[in-house]
């Protein structure tokens, strides 16, 4: 099982895969940092439960699984997960609420 399969968010909170801009082109081309376009897109890894209204009330968030979405520019915690294969810590999982998340992108 990978390590972002067994992270569960809680509440109404959304882990995403973030898409990380290449950084080199198809030729081998190495791109500079300066070049990279920025990529404000993820998928959804998990979901938790959703939040809690005023009456007790579970209210799911509005993603599912599998979403891509559009991401705001700043927000968001940054987590480090362990590889099970290897060690290796990947930054781009991001936790979101689900109200932070401005968009689903449909194919």
């Amino acid at each position: 099982m990978s390590a972002a399969k067994r992270l569960i968010p809680l509440l109404d909170r959304v882990l995403v895969e973030k898409i990380v801009a290449p950084t080199k082109t198809a030729g081998g081309i190495l791109l500079p940092e300066s070049s990279a376009a920025k990529i404000n897109q993820g998928t959804v890894l998990a979901v938790g439960p959703g939040r809690r209204s005023l009456n007790g009330d579970i209210v799911p968030v509005s993603v599912k699984e599998g979403d891509k979405v559009l991401l705001p520019e700043y927000g968001g915690t940054s987590v480090k997960l362990e590889d099970s294969e290897y060690v290796c810590w990947e930054m781009a999982y991001i936790i979101f609420r689900d109200e932070e998340l401005l968009g689903v992108l449909k194919d």
